[in-house]
């Protein structure tokens, strides 16, 4: 039997795990994804001052809104993209422990929250691996890495919780669990840049990027500053070999969902070397830029990307049809118009911090715009499929 063949004859995740099983994992994730995403965003609001904290569990949204993001809701999507990849009933394990643990954190369970989603970082390393051993390529090696460096950054933030970690762990651990989603989103791209021409020493420019991101999280731990300008540099040659190589810059002149996507990917580049230039700021001693570097990176180039790959993760994740149009750049729009006044009017700058906090709920809003705009697109694609022949 021939590899096609074989996987063709496998038994789907229906002929493996029972019914009550499925339901138990969709619930657990839904729950966890939802609750992680919703407090990670009250935590953002509160930072900056646009919602009071007069609750516990908004204590703890604060408190924990690194983790919740990016773990509890990036580290569980990502994990339920891998898995369905990997198709093995095992690795939807991953995203449902991711969830399990952003749900210990609300409940201010902070030693369980934290076990659970350090297993779940360990176990996505080994699904990445598996799939690695599939298809030995750069992107899914880099995926490797990827996620090694979300199971580093848990690590040290579950340490920092127990208080078992030195002062320079939490601010290590936010820089390796950024790195995690930037180079989870690099691998996607260095896939998509085999379709354009580019030299050999393309991809050599390319790993050393990806080597001195790497090297600078262990460096941060012995040296702080100097661990966090190496890191900066590297988001920004990023940005700038992103900028360079990808497809993007061809499809940004084509029509409809193609452009559309190709402005949120170089969009994002754009931002995410403005946040390799503040990250190096702040490490250099101006601790102003550290909201900018931090946000400008978080929202401007990982939401960006969010937004310019959902509509086709989302159908292939949840096989739905979603009808394109251009109230896409709507959310978009919004995302990088309030993210610009952030930056303009926050601590940086000092000029107007209730414009600041202003801009800061613009961010809710365009995330919840984005939202509506995929329920909407998915509802017409349900009402443009074609209808069933009769027998």
């Amino acid at each position: 039997m021939d590899a096609a063949a074989h996987e063709r004859a496998r038994p789907g995740l229906h002929g493996l795990v029972s019914a009550a099983a499925r339901r138990a994992v969709a619930l657990a994730f839904a729950a966890g994804v939802g609750l992680a995403l919703a407090h990670g965003l009250a935590g953002g609001l509160a930072r900056a001052g646009a919602l009071s904290v007069s609750s516990p569990w908004m204590g703890q949204a604060l408190a924990q809104h690194a983790v919740l993001m990016i773990g509890g809701f990036f580290g569980s999507v990502v994990a339920l993209e891998r898995a369905v990849a990997l198709r093995h009933p095992a690795a939807f394990g991953v995203p449902a422990a991711a969830s399990l643990g952003a749900l210990g954190l609300l409940a201010r369970l902070p030693e369980a929250g934290h076990a659970l989603l350090t297993l779940a970082a360990a176990a996505f390393v080994g699904v990445n691996i598996v799939l690695w051993r599939r298809q030995r390529a750069g992107h899914t090696a880099l995926l490797a890495v990827a996620a090694a460096a979300w199971l580093g950054a848990q690590a040290a933030w579950w340490m920092a919780a127990r208080g078992s970690a030195a002062a320079a762990w939490p601010a290590a651990a936010v820089a390796a669990g950024f790195g995690f989603l930037v180079l989870t989103i690099a691998a996607e791209r260095l896939e998509m840049t085999r379709l354009m021409r580019r030299r050999p020493a393309a991809l050599w420019a390319f790993g050393a990027v990806v080597a001195a991101m790497g090297l600078a999280w262990p460096l941060s731990l012995r040296w702080p500053g100097g661990g966090g300008m190496l890191f900066g540099a590297s988001l920004l040659a990023l940005a700038a070999w992103l900028a360079a190589f990808d497809i993007a810059r061809r499809t940004v002149t084509t029509q409809g969902l193609s452009r559309y996507m190709a402005v949120c990917l170089l969009g994002g580049y754009a931002w995410l070397g403005a946040a390799g230039m503040a990250w190096m700021a702040t490490s250099w001693g101006a601790a102003a830029w550290r909201d900018t570097a931090l946000h400008a990176l978080g929202l401007g180039f990982v939401l960006s990307m969010v937004m310019g790959h959902a509509p086709v993760i989302l159908p292939a994740l949840l096989k739905v049809k979603l009808a394109y149009t251009p109230v896409f750049y709507l959310p978009l729009g919004l995302l990088h118009a309030s993210l610009a006044v952030r930056v303009v009017s926050g601590p940086a700058w000092a000029a107007d911090m209730g414009l600041w906090s202003a801009s800061a709920l613009a961010h809710a809003v365009a995330l919840a715009t984005f939202a509506a705009t995929l329920a909407a697109a998915a509802w017409r694609g349900r009402s443009t499929r074609p209808a069933p022949r009769r027998a």
